[in-house]
């Protein structure tokens, strides 16, 4: 946990961007029957039967200190899904970063041996050489701030039916650039000294 808030202390580098990394899954709805829009007066109408369009993955990428993030839609989460994104990160976001620092839960797909899974060894090495991990604690996603842009996209993005993959990044993207555009970010404010205090129960007792 510490080492987690000891780099959101970190001041800002170009050359070292911080990343919160996170992914969640939202199902692709589709409509039965065509919803009556909203008109002066009317409230628009949607019937409650829906069609299930099977589940679209989001790559949350937040660069707090930057106000900046990018969001990658895909059909899946597997290791391949995970290493395209690591690909995405260190080589159209960051080519020109020295290392770029990664802060991200430990789910079983996210390691950079990923990458060796989806590409030819010295590629995966090659980009491997490119970050530095940092892992949020078992039961500590909530250190992750991507969790809060994940939450905040949820309000104000995907709470409507979306029935495809390409109409949800369609979307998402609209999302992104608008959030971008405001430089919305996450003022954070827990430190160490919070955490000693704060949750010091799960501390060793000396």
């Amino acid at each position: 946990m510490e080492d987690v808030l000891d780099i959101y202390k970190l001041p800002y580098d170009e050359k070292q961007p911080v990343i919160c990394l996170d992914e969640t899954n939202r199902q692709l709805i589709g409509e039965t029957r065509e919803p009556r829009p909203l008109k002066p007066g009317q409230d628009a109408l949607y019937d409650y039967e829906y069609v299930r369009n099977g589940v679209a993955n989001l790559f949350m990428m937040f660069e707090p200190l930057a106000a900046r993030r990018q969001v990658m839609v895909s059909e899946r989460r597997t290791q391949e899904d995970f290493a395209r994104c690591l690909r995405y990160i260190a080589e159209v976001q960051y080519p020109d970063a020295q290392k770029i620092i990664l802060v991200m839960d430990n789910l079983n797909t996210h390691t950079l041996a990923s990458l060796y899974t989806a590409f030819e060894p010295d590629i995966a090495r090659r980009l491997c050489e490119r970050f530095e991990i940092h892992y949020t604690p078992k039961h500590g996603s909530w250190l992750n701030m991507a969790e809060l842009e994940i939450s905040v996209m949820s309000r104000q993005c995907l709470s409507q039916r979306i029935a495809t993959i390409g109409k949800m990044d369609s979307e998402v993207q609209s999302w992104v650039k608008q959030r971008n555009s405001h430089k919305s970010t996450v003022n954070w404010q827990f430190t160490t000294a919070d955490a000693r205090t704060k949750l010091r129960h799960l501390y060793p007792k000396i």
